[in-house]
């Protein structure tokens, strides 16, 4: 289907009511800025909620809207229930006439994951867009709260980003005068990866009183060779894995049995999606990291 046909679709939409404007509502507006700095203002609570990634989708049920989200993409896995989702494609990739065939009021887009170009049709379509992509632990909290109060959930939104931000800080005191230890995050084994400190995990590192190897680098996931982790010698190697389970993603490591992170056995598996996500998973996630380098600490 070619652009000006879906233009020419969406504005006969609006004309015969089946995207309802909502001109009359007696509520005042309901206004948020997104994390692309971009205020939306809508004239009612969204009933119709589009999430256009994994983690867009995680937050809108976290911010008590779940069952006001019709669309979701691959791999939208968490909570189960958005298992259940019509899908409109991956994150890269939507399918714009799926999209609007389920009419949304409301499109939660991921600031750095969605493609431009087709994220600039659905608006030009005239579809509301809000874009989110959390950077920080309270910056989870506050897409929470925004999302709430787009889709008139605030009750149950901001006692969840509350509860997430009051673990959060329950975790940064108890681990406030941890004994620092060097500590190195792999994201991916082929071409070797990992994190510096401005990544979320990497915020999770320093929050359990890990030193990251590599918190400097200037990218969020820079690639990195062996050589180079073999020189920073760091104590613990951590990578995310299906559910935490051991796999053979860090066996490449024992084959270097002089580095500090092998020689105590400190090569650990965390849940790869919630730490891999800035959703309220990360709490849990976080605790797990916590202990894992308590464990290391006492080795």
């Amino acid at each position: 289907m070619s652009t000006q046909w879906l233009k020419l679709k969406v504005a006969l939409s609006l004309i015969l009511g089946i995207f309802t404007p909502q001109l009359l509502a007696a509520e005042p507006q309901r206004c948020a800025i997104d994390d692309a700095g971009q205020e939306l203002c809508i004239t009612a609570p969204a009933q119709r909620i589009a999430t256009l990634s994994p983690g867009a989708t995680e937050l809108t049920f976290a911010a008590g809207a779940g069952e006001q989200v019709v669309a979701g993409v691959n791999h939208s896995d968490y909570p189960p229930a958005a298992l259940k989702l019509p899908l409109v494609g991956n994150h890269t990739r939507i399918d714009v006439e799926a999209l609007l065939a389920l009419k949304p009021d409301l499109v939660v887009t991921w600031v750095t994951g969605n493609p431009p170009a087709q994220m600039e049709l659905l608006e030009e379509l005239g579809l509301p867009m809000f874009a989110i992509e959390p950077r920080t632990f309270e910056g989870v909290s506050s897409a929470i709260e925004r999302l709430s109060t787009l889709a008139g959930t605030e009750t149950a939104g901001f006692a969840e980003a509350e509860r997430f931000r009051a673990g959060m800080a329950e975790i940064s005191e108890q681990y406030r005068h941890a004994q620092p230890i060097s500590a190195f995050y792999q994201v991916w084994e082929t071409p070797l990866m990992t994190i510096n400190n401005e990544h979320l995990i990497g915020k999770v590192l320093q929050l359990c009183g890990g030193v990251n190897v590599f918190a400097d680098m200037p990218r969020l996931v820079p690639r990195i060779s062996p050589e180079v982790v073999l020189g920073a010698d760091p104590e613990v190697i951590l990578t995310g894995s299906v559910e935490g389970a051991s796999d053979q993603q860090l066996d490449h490591w024992k084959k270097y049995p002089r580095m500090s992170a092998v020689a105590k056995n400190n090569l650990f598996f965390v849940p790869a999606s919630p730490i891999s996500r800035p959703t309220p998973r990360l709490l849990e996630a976080s605790r797990d990291i916590c202990q894992k380098l308590d464990i290391a600490r006492a080795r």
